[in-house]
């Protein structure tokens, strides 16, 4: 089928190095929580981190830093950044809002549009990465995300059930399609350890990330398990405090992968 999508970018922003697109096939998988993670884990190791949540209909990135300042803008009307408690960049339409449960009601031209000033209107400054959040599938906003802005690379998320492995193949075949490197594959909710007795249970049967990820040829980054933890620092707003041996090995993988690609 032919979706006469276009391929060509504009060039870089000569003052942010890496643009990470973290991309799911469905809502549900974790996308937002691992694009957190990965911001929060760049900057720890010292690099300077954006952070666009371009899932404006689903935004969820602020609630995650405990973050509820709206943006200021200055005399030219760009934007200023939030910055959370570590020192990430973070744009979001929910600091705009006036209660963060306020529906926003936007068909997609509008929400493109919004994602593109994210981009033109922010003052960012100097990063060496800034991590979007896509909104889940491959809709308008994904699609403005991937053709409007210079992507480094796409990391994609899923889950063990054969529903949404069958889902993010679509993902994966849209980025193709439109010529983004994918840096890897992450499987969220992969598995539960019991608190009593530390057996390991795949709660949701065995996981095909591995085996999708080496049919298109892209490294299998890990997977993360249901935890507890994060999923206090999560709901109150500290995902900053969080840190896993599963997710700094996927991290670390991240690092290298683009490392290779300069």
């Amino acid at each position: 089928m032919n979706t006469n999508t276009q391929t060509s970018s504009p060039p870089p922003a000569p003052a942010i190095k890496h643009v990470l697109a973290v991309m799911s096939g469905k809502g549900g998988v974790g996308k937002s929580t691992t694009a957190a993670l990965l911001a929060a884990g760049l900057r720890r190791t010292g690099w300077q981190v954006g952070l666009l949540d371009a899932d404006v209909t689903g935004a969820s990135i602020p609630k995650l830093f405990g973050m509820r300042q709206p943006p200021l803008a200055d005399a030219q009307g760009i934007l200023l950044p939030a910055m959370t408690h570590s020192g990430i960049k973070l744009i979001s339409v929910n600091l705009m809002l006036e209660h963060e449960d306020d529906a926003v009601i936007w068909r997609g031209p509008l929400i493109s549009k919004m994602i593109q000033q994210f981009w033109n209107d922010v003052a960012w400054g100097q990063l060496d990465a800034l991590v979007v959040d896509l909104p889940p599938g491959t809709s308008d906003a994904a699609l403005t995300v991937l053709q409007s802005l210079p992507v480094t690379g796409v990391i994609i998320v899923t889950t063990p059930q054969d529903l949404a492995d069958m889902i993010v193949r679509k993902a994966a075949n849209m980025t193709r399609q439109i010529n983004k490197p994918i840096l890897g594959v992450v499987e969220n909710m992969s598995y539960a350890v019991c608190p009593h007795c530390d057996a390991r249970y795949d709660l949701f049967g065995a996981g095909h990330a591995a085996t999708l990820a080496d049919e298109y040829g892209v490294p299998f980054l890990g997977a993360l398990g249901l935890e507890q933890g994060l999923a206090q620092a999560c709901d109150a707003g500290q995902i900053e405090t969080y840190q896993s041996t599963e997710f700094n090995a996927i991290l670390e993988t991240i690092i290298q992968r683009l490392a290779a690609l300069q």
